[in-house]
């Protein structure tokens, strides 16, 4: 699988990203078999973090013997420093990993979320004093909505974070509020060396009123000429790897899109753009 420079950590990240979250429901026996498959596909970067039910400690195991194989990164929802370095320590434990290559501020969805973080005794505070301490080697921040590049634009105002992950989809793109905005934080990171991680790349739109199929919280794509189509139109932007979404089903297809990825055209982008008028955002 093509690998990627992760901005100025120097990773070169596959295009898949492990969502973690895919373990979050699934046993130890489902964990190994899948994580058979994350590690012949060649994927060596994982993303996972304490809100994602059972993933830690499904990895742990992998990670005992492994951790050479993978850039690790994991997050914090909390907000404060205590907090935060509480869940940390959690995390390191649960992973069975003696530190993280990347730390970040999770789901940092509106400015009041990032005034929290970043206020004095925010988690902010954790992440540099883990930094310092040894115990994770960049830093990050992530989040979802409609605000969140706007938000994230701000943020790098307030820090020099190293990554960020945002969401980014052609179905979104159609908002031209949302791709403005999106478009420039994508020019503020590229200018600055940051990597950038796309998430939710394969949603169709929210679930609404349709029975949940899936254990993504939107309605994803899953014919593999749409994960295709999905996945091409993601990484045709500037950005390292998509991170891959949250069901044991979407996985392997994700990983097989990438593997088989293929550049788009300026008009093919914008003609993909153009037929999403009959799917509905995710984020209004």
């Amino acid at each position: 699988m093509e690998t990627r420079r992760l901005g100025r950590t120097g990773h070169l990240s596959t295009l898949a990203i492990l969502g973690g979250v895919v373990f979050g429901q699934a046993t130890q026996a489902e964990t190994d078999a899948l994580m058979e498959r994350v590690i012949a596909a060649g994927v060596n970067h994982i993303d996972v973090a304490p809100s994602y039910g059972e993933a830690e400690a499904r990895l742990g195991p992998w990670l005992a013997r492994e951790r050479g194989r993978f850039f690790l990164g994991c997050k914090t929802q909390e907000r404060t420093r205590e907090g935060a370095q509480a869940e940390l320590r959690r995390s390191l434990k649960r992973l069975q990993a003696p530190s993280f290559d990347l730390y970040q501020l999770h789901a940092v969805t509106s400015m009041a979320e990032l005034d929290a973080a970043t206020r004095p005794g925010g988690a902010l505070e954790t992440l540099e004093w883990a930094r310092a301490e040894g115990l994770t080697r960049y830093l990050g921040i992530t989040g979802h909505g409609a605000e969140s590049p706007g938000v994230f634009r701000e943020a790098l105002r307030r820090f020099d974070f190293d990554t960020v992950i945002f969401p980014l989809n052609f179905v979104q793109y159609a908002n031209p509020d949302y791709r403005r905005e999106a478009e420039a934080l994508i020019a503020e990171c590229v200018a600055k060396d940051v990597g950038l991680m796309p998430i939710k790349a394969i949603t169709r739109g929210p679930w609404g009123e349709k029975p949940h199929t899936h254990q993504t919280w939107y309605e994803p794509f899953t014919e593999p000429g749409d994960i295709q189509r999905a996945v091409n139109f993601a990484l045709s932007q500037p950005v390292t790897g998509l991170c891959t979404a949250g069901d044991p089903r979407l996985l392997l297809p994700s990983l097989e899109a990438c593997a088989a990825f293929e550049p788009m055209s300026a008009a093919e982008q914008a003609r993909l753009i153009a037929a999403a008028v009959e799917y509905e955002p995710l984020f209004a």
